[in-house]
């Protein structure tokens, strides 16, 4: 079976002890991240020693210029005087 780098796996974890859980709740809370996404980088950082990092060199140098986008971002930017006081 061939892996493409995009590739993503769901996994069911029973049996884990209660310290452990702890440790991840906690770690999870103080980085305000998801248990999973701790779980994950802890998996990743224990069998690995390094971080998987997204690619997104697809999308270097395909913006396109939208003036209607722009006049959108442009009309949120203002600030009513009147809503400040």
């Amino acid at each position: 079976m061939q892996k493409h780098a995009e590739s993503v796996f769901h996994y069911t974890i029973r049996g884990v002890p209660a310290e452990v859980d702890r440790a991840l709740r906690a770690k999870a809370a103080r980085s305000k991240k998801s248990l999973n996404q701790v779980m994950v980088e802890e998996l990743t950082h224990a069998l690995i020693g390094k971080p998987v990092r997204a690619d997104f060199s697809d999308l270097v140098g395909k913006w396109v210029p939208d003036p209607d986008f722009d006049a959108v971002i442009a009309a949120q930017r203002v600030v009513d005087p009147d809503e400040w006081k």
